[in-house]
């Protein structure tokens, strides 16, 4: 895993090589969520943003497979943090939400991690994490760039940055 850098303080960006150091990434976001906390995942088909979620399923002690909830919409899974995992592929914009309930998680005690987050981005106004990913150089490199949109985000990513050098 290598860290690229904030772009101009918008975006913490890395390059990870192959699926393990993705999923390593994110098991050390995972040590910096908050209950309320909202990620929006964003990215093409493959870019590993299920990937991505499994590795912070793994950071809060989720046991068990993570799966993409790509038919069912929403699953819900225990650890730390309850973590509940959304696949916004198949819905039409922000208003299905409301009819998954998700309104209803907002603010509680868990994380809400979005796939396909660009797709209801308007749904969640207030403070969240979008991490973007996108194919690198080869099969396995991606780029992960986690860009903070409100809330104390910028300062956790700080944090991550520093745990992530070792500082």
């Amino acid at each position: 895993m290598e860290r690229q850098g904030l772009g101009g303080g918008s975006c913490l960006a890395f390059r990870t090589r192959g699926e393990e150091e993705t999923r390593r990434l994110a098991s050390r976001l995972a040590g910096l969520l908050r209950p309320g906390d909202v990620l929006l995942l964003v990215g093409e088909l493959g870019t590993g943003k299920t990937s991505f979620i499994r590795g912070l399923a793994e950071g809060l002690g989720v046991e068990g497979r993570v799966v993409s909830p790509t038919f069912t919409l929403l699953r819900e899974y225990r650890g730390r943090l309850p973590l509940h995992h959304l696949d916004a592929y198949r819905l039409e914009g922000a208003p299905d939400l409301f009819d998954l309930g998700v309104d209803e998680l907002l603010g509680g005690d868990g994380v809400v991690a979005v796939e396909w987050g660009d797709r209801v981005r308007d749904f969640f106004p207030g403070g969240y994490l979008e991490v973007d990913l996108s194919y690198g150089e080869g099969d396995e490199e991606r780029l992960v760039c986690l860009v903070p949109r409100g809330g104390t985000w910028e300062e956790r990513l700080r944090d991550l940055e520093k745990d992530v050098n070792g500082k």
